[in-house]
């Protein structure tokens, strides 16, 4: 058959396409629904839509296919005597004809699809399958480049096989938004890299860099490549400056307020009065001391609680009316395995709103900068917080910590809005009225971690003025989410692992013990990882 089959298949797609964008437009000839016909349309048009996401990723699996066979042809066809490096040129500039695509954008995505054919075989059976996006294929291949064969196999293995002893938990990842699967696949990597995070992070370190890049319409893109903690530390004190200006007189956004500040901090002059659109606040930045990560720390919002195998040091500082040249503190949650914090593992730290940090940096952060310590029990055996609750309306500073280890971000799907980036007043405010109990108050529902959320101001007012709601949480998993539609949509859950203990106090296990100690929290001989750590928390030795 041959060439004649393949052109029989599209001329099918052809036509199969052609039905579909005749259902589309509601000239089929059934309609979805009899009763009520624009309903009908509405849904149906939704499982088109989701039909055409299975589609599209089984079309980018079988474009992957053919690129890495042709390659592998040409190559053949090509003869020994044409070198390797011409060789893969050539085949990148046909694939990118065919495709119309860059040189850069061909090679890449060769690149990518050469990854998937010989190495990553559980994300290719998921594009054909349809369950993953080219784009979630592409993070996936990212994250595996620099890790060794096993490692890319327990990487697939924890995402994309769910009978794996660490399989990821919550929202399927073909579900999530791109960007967010990569969010966790890096944290994934960062954890279990073979080489040490602290060894990585002094290369990057060396590497840090300040570039620029020209755009349209007379604007330009200035990027600096920091430490995770400066970088951060920058990025939420921008947020709080240009937050404090925010009133009825402040014409400007929030994104052209962070702008004019941040052109104000690395110019030494004022350029908001002119930058800004129509603006009638005229503010001008004065000189004075620029703020320094430590700077941005400031001390937790509430303490009670008790110490646990990971340490959260906390921020949640309210900024004034001042410029980016006053010290204002901004807002910094760093989570800690407490022998990390101790210096006796190299476990990685998380820094909210971006991800594993090497133990040196937080121990730095928490030496000079947090001023306090709220303490978290964590369950040594998953490494995720342990409940707390109270009976009151009334929601604790302790309580939302908590929602912010719980959650990470919005909880809503896709949405990248970190806790921490929330208007701090609103936090302290909304989560102590029914807006932020799934279930209200007035209706029976308790002021606990289970049935608390914290949507960011934008999905909760979605949440109030539409048909979306928010489905039940438990202490350790954030709302799911109903559409207006009715269907549910899976919470994105927090990656807990448990905490590693330091292989010096890891005790002797003789062979019979040994044999069954991948067990968790449970070795024959009555040794239990989890007891031992409960009970040096709850009993610990006397100085």
């Amino acid at each position: 058959m041959g060439t004649a089959a393949v052109v029989k298949a599209y001329a099918d797609i052809r036509a199969a396409l052609a039905v579909l964008n005749t259902e589309v437009d509601g000239c089929g000839s059934d309609p979805f629904s009899v009763v009520d016909p624009l309903a009908g349309l509405a849904d149906g048009c939704l499982d088109i839509l989701a039909g055409a996401r299975e589609v599209e990723a089984g079309f980018a699996g079988l474009k992957a296919k053919a690129a890495v066979k042709y390659a592998e042809s040409a190559s053949v066809v090509a003869g020994p005597d044409v070198p390797v490096q011409a060789q893969e040129m050539a085949v990148a500039a046909e694939v990118g004809c065919v495709l119309a695509l860059g040189p850069r954008a061909a090679s890449s995505f060769l690149a990518t699809s050469h990854a998937l054919m010989s190495s990553l075989p559980r994300t290719f059976a998921g594009l054909q399958a349809g369950t993953l996006s080219w784009s979630h294929a592409v993070v996936m291949a990212d994250e595996a480049a620099s890790l060794d064969t096993a490692g890319s196999a327990a990487l697939e293995a924890h995402f994309l096989d769910p009978e794996a002893p660490d399989s990821a938990k919550g929202c399927p990842v073909g579900q999530l938004p791109a960007h967010r699967f990569r969010v966790k696949a890096r944290t994934w990597r960062e954890r279990h890299h073979a080489e040490s995070i602290e060894k990585r992070h002094a290369k990057g370190v060396a590497d840090r860099r300040v570039e620029f890049r020209p755009d349209q319409d007379g604007m330009a893109w200035l990027s600096a490549c920091l430490p995770a903690a400066q970088a951060l530390a920058g990025w939420n004190r921008l947020t709080a400056v240009a937050r404090s200006l925010q009133g009825p007189e402040e014409s400007r956004t929030m994104s052209q307020l962070r702008a004019d500040k941040f052109a104000d901090a690395i110019l030494g002059s004022s350029s908001s009065s002119s930058s800004g659109s129509g603006s009638g606040s005229g503010n001008r930045t004065s000189s004075g001391r620029g703020a320094s990560v430590t700077d941005a720390i400031d001390e937790a919002d509430g303490g009670d609680g008790d110490t646990g195998a990971r340490d959260s040091a906390g921020v949640n500082g309210r900024a004034g009316r001042e410029d980016v040249s006053s010290p204002i503190r901004a807002q910094v949650l760093v989570t800690v395995p407490v022998f990390s914090l101790m210096g006796l593992a190299d476990e990685p730290a998380m820094l909210d709103g971006y991800g594993p940090i090497p133990p040196s940096m937080a121990r730095d952060l928490v030496a000079n900068g947090a001023g306090s310590f709220y303490r978290v029990l964590v369950d040594p055996r998953d490494g995720a917080p342990l409940e707390i609750g109270r009976k009151s309306y009334r929601v604790t500073g302790a309580m939302r910590a908590w929602l912010r280890m719980r959650d990470g971000k919005c909880p809503f799907p896709g949405c990248s809005n970190n806790s921490l980036d929330n208007d701090a007043d609103h936090i302290l405010n909304s989560l102590d009225n029914d807006a932020d109990h799934i279930l209200a108050w007035a209706k029976g529902g308790t002021t606990g971690i289970s049935n608390l959320g914290q949507p960011c101001p934008k999905h909760h007012k979605l949440r109030h003025s539409t048909g979306w709601k928010p489905t039940r949480a438990t202490k350790n998993e954030p709302p799911g989410w109903i559409s207006p539609a009715g269907r549910h949509y899976p919470s994105e859950h927090q990656d807990w692992e448990p905490p590693k203990r330091p292989r010096q106090l890891v005790p002797q296990l003789n062979p019979a013990q040994r044999a069954i100690s991948g067990c968790t929290d449970l070795v024959v001989g009555g040794f239990s990882l989890g007891e031992a750590c409960l009970d040096g928390i709850l009993h610990p030795p006397s100085a």
